[in-house]
């Protein structure tokens, strides 16, 4: 892997300092007034490149201009602290999410009175970047925005989606083909729990 120059770098640090703060990723015309570029050409250039050679990740579909994920995330930050880890949530079906199961060092900036830590457990986010076994800090929260990932707990039992509200009902979206999508029920006890804010394949040491 070639190593990043120090545009490289600080294009991907303010990528990950933007999806901290804001819950996603910047879109590219955030990103071009940000970092000064003259056009969208040239944000484009530097995702491309930074995608093909293994530093980001780009979501296809409508929203992938607001889906850049990091796959190193060493690569923007080295301070860390700990968050509590609370145990295990689904991105396949739903199952319960367990409870006081430690702590876990993440970067330092993440590190807030409202966030924890899940680790995941299935494939059904494997187009977002998120693989069984990987860890995910989430911010508590009762609300979202459509098409942010959340955790969502349904009838008690909590799973790892993407929230798409529609005027009669909601939908939980899996980001892999070989799952369903989950209506959510009038009779359903349903509620979200958090918002996804990083997720990473290895916890820091």
């Amino acid at each position: 892997m070639k190593p990043l120059s120090q545009k490289q770098q600080s294009f991907l640090d303010f990528i990950q300092r933007f999806t901290l703060a804001q819950g996603q990723a910047p879109s590219y015309e955030e990103i071009m007034a940000s970092l000064g570029f003259g056009s969208l050409g040239t944000v484009n250039w530097y995702v491309k490149t930074l995608e093909e050679e293994g530093h980001l990740s780009r979501i296809k579909g409508p929203n992938g201009k607001r889906a850049l994920t990091l796959i190193h995330k060493e690569h923007a930050t080295t301070t860390t602290a700990r968050l509590p880890l609370l145990g295990l949530i689904a991105a396949g079906e739903p199952i319960e999410a367990l409870e006081n199961a430690g702590k876990i060092t993440v970067p330092a900036p993440l590190v807030h009175p409202d966030n924890f830590v899940l680790r995941v457990k299935g494939d059904s986010m494997i187009d977002e970047s998120i693989q069984d076994g990987d860890y995910i800090v989430v911010r508590k929260s009762a609300t979202a925005r459509s098409g942010q990932i959340v955790v969502a707990i349904i009838n008690g039992e909590a799973t790892l989606k993407c929230y798409v509200p529609r005027p009669d009902r909601v939908e939980l979206h899996p980001r892999n083909p070989d799952f369903p999508i989950i209506t959510i029920d009038p009779t359903d006890n349903f509620h979200i729990n958090g918002v996804l804010l990083y997720s990473f394949r290895e916890y820091l040491n």
